[in-house]
């Protein structure tokens, strides 16, 4: 995607209704030490903290670049499935179909839910057929999710390279989601966040989704996602907040390649281990 950062900014900006230059764009070369250290030469970050209105990044160039959505997909797709009533809510059964995947956690009878924390393929390919590519179409059309391309594929497209989004799409996607701004019903939207929670804690939550998918020889690595960072405040008196808690949101996506002959490590825990260090590092999480 050839354009400049600040273009990407300004895109979010009208999102939020606010001008370019109320929103403050950082770099930090230094977050490149945490993808170094653990032999990553090919990654980005960007997050932006809505409360301060800023954007934090390291990596433009990559931040902007397009990659397959992997399994990062399965939030827009529950989305869809959930708006059109293909599926009631998350609890929605999908029986398995006795072909054996990789993935023992995989092979029953599943919920919606169940399949997004597991990140089942086979249920959300089930799901994508059922959608139809059709209404699949739309959506990414009324979205304007990625590159909006389907193929001839409605059940792999996200997954085959067809479907490509960069990170910096991503956030803003996420934090359309965050606030009810997706063109889906405000009940759609809350099932598919309370299904990215991973981590409530007394100072915060965090919300995400990954996603694993080869291309040419390579994985691409994502985490997408959101933080709710939540300080105690006295409120003044006659407050509409009555709990002296207030939650500070972040958005971010991460991603990353290496080659698919690379298990020197388990990169899915150096993902989740990188994220938490940068989250820190912009103090969307506590130290």
């Amino acid at each position: 995607m050839r354009v400049s950062l600040v273009a990407a900014v300004c895109f979010l900006a009208v999102l939020t209704g606010s001008s370019c230059r109320d929103i403050r764009i950082h770099e930090h070369k230094d977050w490149g030490k945490y993808f170094e250290d653990n032999g990553i030469k090919n990654a980005c970050f960007i997050l932006r903290d809505n409360n301060h209105e800023a954007i934090h990044y390291y990596n433009k160039e990559r931040s902007l670049q397009r990659f397959t959505p992997a399994s990062t997909f399965k939030i827009f797709n529950s989305l869809v499935a959930l708006e059109t009533a293909l599926a009631p809510d998350e609890q929605f059964i999908i029986r398995w179909d006795s072909i054996k995947t990789s993935r023992d956690a995989c092979n029953k009878d599943m919920t919606m839910r169940e399949a997004f924390r597991e990140s089942c393929v086979n249920y959300y390919r089930e799901i994508a057929r059922r959608i139809g590519k059709a209404q699949m179409q739309h959506y990414l059309d009324t979205v304007k999710y990625g590159n909006m391309q389907i193929g001839n594929a409605v059940d792999s497209f996200w997954l085959n390279n067809t479907m490509q989004i960069s990170a910096d799409e991503q956030v803003g996607f996420v934090k359309r989601l965050y606030f009810n701004e997706l063109p889906f019903a405000e009940r759609t939207q809350r099932i598919v966040r309370s299904m990215m929670l991973w981590e409530d804690q007394p100072g915060y939550k965090l919300y995400y989704k990954t996603g694993q998918g080869e291309v040419d020889g390579k994985y691409i690595y994502w985490i997408v996602g959101f933080t709710e960072r939540i300080e105690k405040v006295k409120e003044p008196k006659g407050s509409m907040n009555k709990s002296n808690e207030r939650m500070y949101p972040y958005f971010f996506a991460e991603n990353f390649e290496l080659p698919v002959s690379d298990t020197s490590k388990d990169w899915a825990k150096v993902r989740l281990d990188i994220l938490r260090q940068l989250l820190k590092e912009a103090n969307a999480i506590p130290r």
